[in-house]
């Protein structure tokens, strides 16, 4: 057994059949075949996860879940001839060999051809034969096959694949006007003349080139000279007319030029890492500013609700319902124990002093990672308010019990059931605790807290399974936890409530507009707020070219300062950066400046480096496909950035006053 014997078997289980691949050949032949071997070297430690890579010639590996859908699709028999499109790594080949009794594979890339033919015959399969070939014209001395597969995507389904399939038949291919952006469709020979279609959703594969196919570049219509019009200035032309200025960091009146955004009801601030302090020190001005002169009070930031909290009583000077408790325990400790943000809460609670209770601003958590937090905040409130809710609360919580520590286990142990083992009881909790919230006349700090506790416990329960069924699926689940405590939290505070979010662009730019929609199927904060509230929210993403980023290597691995890549010549941040205006902010709304957003409606890279950062595999694991305009409404640009100051947990309070919640 292999060293990625287990990874393989993951993604079997989780990508696979959790998402409702249930043919045993298709299985079998995925839990056996080494992808690792498709890849190079350097990409093998991602070869099981759930997306596509590259391979040699600008072409890639398709995801395992669309190799299995397309497999699944085709129903391939023992005793099929089957002709397989696009043989890049050979990996789908490979995989269609271990069913059918023959493959017959054709790649335009010799390169391609020559290393495919050596690495299936290295691991044994035998019974694939490659082409170095125009596929679009299919293989007819070979035909007719039972099954036609293309891992390339064309404006129509070439002729001669129609021709050289059996009738009875299935060709699996992704069609589409775009050259990158297509349908998956299977098409069915029914009889001589006669073919069935079926729809199998949106998919984004490699253009098929050839005769039957697009040409190998875009066509480009010349356009005669005009002398009576201006020369089309370069993107980054663009953005350096178009760009707003902004003074130094320190400078007193550096988010002035966000005042654009008072009257939303909801302005949600981004950051492309977690480490940045730029970042941190941006939202924290702009956010005072909406505070101090335009009545923003609601603070909700990527954070657990119970760690959240501890924050806000400090902010608002309010007793501790937990005195022994502190915030930010779990990795990633530095993403909010640091002293950029601390320095923020020094203001908020400086702020917040000098004003009565209904005028203060508040400060809340909006993730849903912390499980043990939230059940003990939940039972320590109807201690001391309801004892005999307490008792039954503890008995619905008792369910969770031997999983606080470890709730991943708890999703492996649920999904391995087929069943939501403690659904019913964290539900019946929250649902009680709503009642009592709309029983209540006047608004109960203390329930408050305990409702969106009870609220993050079902969350979590389900995010936890979901974890084991599919990463979208557990993604939306935190999103639109995320998106129904904010709105929770705005509703709570009245019609004149109005909130600030700090999180990370990945949740706050419109994922629609990203290949997290557009491939993965994701949705997130920001996407949900947009329906919400439409031209009322504002969603502003961060960037930068390069500098330092606190970061860790692998999960709950310890931080480190680390050095930021220049940014990608194919990137958005690398056009900012030729722009050479730092810092600025890019006005992307559609009554913005139309040269500009037309110009960046063409879809680039976007970096997005989260609480891990591997410099080394830098383009597939921290770069996504993105439509800027249509992601955000305005985008704040650093060229140059610095690491947050950590906090260490040894720091006690004597050592910094101001930042109470922090100390041991």
């Amino acid at each position: 057994m292999d060293s990625f014997s287990k990874a393989r078997d993951q993604m079997v289980e989780r990508q696979l059949k959790g998402r409702g691949i249930t043919s045993v050949r298709v299985l079998e032949c995925m839990r056996t075949l080494p992808r690792h071997a498709f890849v190079a070297p350097e990409l093998a430690e991602f070869a099981y996860e759930d997306s596509p890579l590259p391979i040699a010639a600008n072409q890639t590996i398709s995801q395992p879940y669309i190799v299995a859908l397309m497999l699944e699709t085709a129903a391939l028999q023992p005793d099929d001839n089957v002709l397989d499109i696009g043989t890049g790594s050979g990996y789908a080949a490979a995989i269609a060999a271990c069913i059918a009794s023959r493959v017959e594979t054709i790649e335009r890339h010799r390169k391609l051809a020559d290393d495919a033919r050596a690495l299936l015959l290295a691991i044994g399969v035998t019974n694939v034969t490659v082409h170095h070939a125009d596929g679009t014209v299919g293989l007819p001395e070979q035909a007719p096959f039972d099954a036609i597969l293309a891992a390339a995507g064309g404006p129509d389904i070439p002729p001669a694949w129609r021709e050289q399939l059996k009738i009875g038949g299935r060709l699996i291919m992704p069609v589409g006007d775009a050259r990158e952006a297509q349908r998956l469709v299977k098409l069915t020979r029914i009889s001589n003349e006669g073919f069935e279609q079926e729809d199998l959703g949106s998919v984004m594969f490699v253009p098929l080139i050839g005769a039957a196919g697009w040409s190998e570049e875009p066509d480009v219509q010349p356009t005669q000279p005009d002398v009576a019009k201006p020369a089309l200035r370069s993107l980054p032309e663009l953005i350096r007319a178009s760009a707003v200025r902004l003074p130094t960091l320190d400078a007193p009146d550096f988010a002035a030029a966000f005042d654009r955004f008072a009257d939303k009801r909801v302005v949600l601030l981004g950051e492309a890492s977690h480490g940045t302090a730029e970042f941190y020190e941006a939202r924290a001005a702009v956010t005072r500013r909406l505070v101090e002169r335009h009545g923003f009070n609601i603070i909700a930031v990527e954070a657990d609700w119970p760690d959240a909290a501890i924050i806000d009583e400090h902010v608002r000077g309010r007793p501790s319902a937990r005195p022994e408790a502190r915030p930010f325990r779990r990795f990633p400790t530095w993403m909010w124990r640091n002293a950029e943000f601390s320095a923020f809460v020094a203001w908020l609670r400086q702020h917040n002093g000098e004003l009565p209770g209904e005028r203060q601003a508040a400060f809340y958590g909006l993730d849903l990672y912390s499980l043990s937090e939230s059940i003990a905040a939940v039972l320590a409130y109807l201690d001391a308010n309801d004892p005999e809710a307490a008792r039954i609360a503890r008995e619905r919580y008792g369910c969770l019990t031997p999983w606080q520590k470890n709730p991943a286990v708890y999703g492996r142990a649920a999904w391995q059931a087929g069943f939501g083992k403690c659904e019913q009881a964290v539900v019946a909790q929250l649902r009680d605790l709503l009642e009592k919230r709309l029983a209540l006349p006047v608004s109960d700090p203390g329930l408050l807290d305990a409702t969106n506790n009870a609220r993050l416990i079902a969350s979590a329960e389900q995010y936890y399974r979901a974890m084991y069924s599919g990463s979208a699926e557990s993604w939306n689940l935190r999103d639109t936890h995320m998106f129904n405590t904010l709105e929770s939290l705005l509703d709570a505070r009245g019609p004149g409530a109005r909130a600030v979010v700090w999180a990370h662009n990945s949740h706050l730019g419109d994922a629609s507009a990203t290949e997290m929609g557009r491939v993965r199927g994701e949705l997130n904060v920001g996407q949900l707020c947009r329906e919400r509230f439409g031209d009322q929210a504002a969603l502003i993403g961060f960037g930068t070219h390069t500098g330092t980023v606190a970061a860790a290597s692998v999960w709950d691995g310890p931080m480190q300062t680390m050095q930021v890549r220049p940014s990608r010549a194919d990137s958005y941040e690398y056009q900012l950066h030729l722009a050479g205006v730092s810092p600025c902010l890019l006005n992307l709304w559609p009554n913005g400046v139309e040269a500009l957003r037309e110009a960046l409606t063409e879809r680039r890279l976007e970096r997005f480096i989260g609480v891990i950062y591997r410099p080394e595999t830098e383009l597939y694991s921290h770069y996504a496909e993105a439509e800027l305009p249509a992601q955000f409404d305005a985008f704040v640009w650093f060229e140059k950035t610095r690491a947050i100051t950590a906090i260490e947990a040894s720091q006690g309070v004597h050592e910094m006053p101001e930042t109470f919640p922090f100390g041991l």
